[in-house]
């Protein structure tokens, strides 16, 4: 028997809490509702979840802090759900680290679809897979592995939420072909996500603070259409 999926809520409001659980049961995802910050922490290690929808407005510590601690240490997917709908707040997010945001009041059906879009892009490293079914492209002093989720820069290994590791290796495995926002916004994140192409450039200046240009290749913008890997 399959282990359910299992899904954080983190929401002080414990009605909308109660609905968003009882939504995601009916999917059959396991779910746990904490109302704070604190508890959000806590519960990222005893729960072990799959997943993280984080609303930002928590007593105590706030969202924001949360998905920076829990960024610190681990690349679980994070939802944010916010009444916030500035776009600053939307960007202020995703730099954090969340993987998609959504706004209140939201479409139940949408939140679980998100969810399902979210966790099948996320494949956290459980065993070594077959060696012809590795997806992987290699490059001097780079290597983006998109089997176990790890990317290699240097001989080091670089912590990277999954949006920022599928963009990298999107935009690697097809060298020197340039892609527009909306492209790549549409083949990382899918029809379902309802944002702005400034999502895909918040995720390439993520990428370009823990990977610099290199001799033989680099992330090269394409003024007014988008970007592409570039290699010499």
């Amino acid at each position: 028997m399959t282990n359910k999926q299992k899904i954080l809520i983190v929401d002080d409001d414990s009605n909308i809490a109660e609905l968003i659980s009882l939504y995601l049961t009916k999917e059959c995802f396991e779910t746990m509702i904490v109302g704070d910050g604190e508890a959000a922490l806590a519960a990222v290690d005893s729960f072990a979840p799959n997943i993280i929808l984080l609303d930002l407005m928590l007593p105590g510590i706030d969202g924001y802090q949360v998905c920076r601690e829990v960024r610190a240490t681990s690349t679980i997917p994070i939802i944010m759900l916010s009444a916030k709908g500035e776009v600053f707040d939307k960007v202020l997010g995703l730099e954090l680290g969340a993987d998609d945001y959504m706004e209140k009041p939201f479409d139940s059906k949408e939140l679980v679809a998100r969810v399902k879009a979210v966790l099948r892009r996320y494949k956290p490293a459980t065993q070594a897979p077959a060696e012809s079914n590795v997806e992987e492209v290699r490059y001097p002093d780079l290597v983006i592995n998109r089997t176990n989720y790890s990317v290699i820069y240097h001989g080091n290994k670089i912590e990277m939420p999954p949006k920022e590791l599928e963009l990298l290796y999107f935009l690697a495995s097809s060298p020197n072909h340039v892609f527009t926002r909306e492209q790549l916004l549409d083949q990382i994140w899918g029809y379902e996500y309802v944002g702005d192409t400034r999502t895909v450039d918040v995720h390439i200046k993520r990428l370009r603070e823990k990977i610099s240009d290199h001799s033989a290749w680099k992330i090269a913008t394409i003024w007014g259409i988008g970007y592409k890997f570039e290699t010499t």
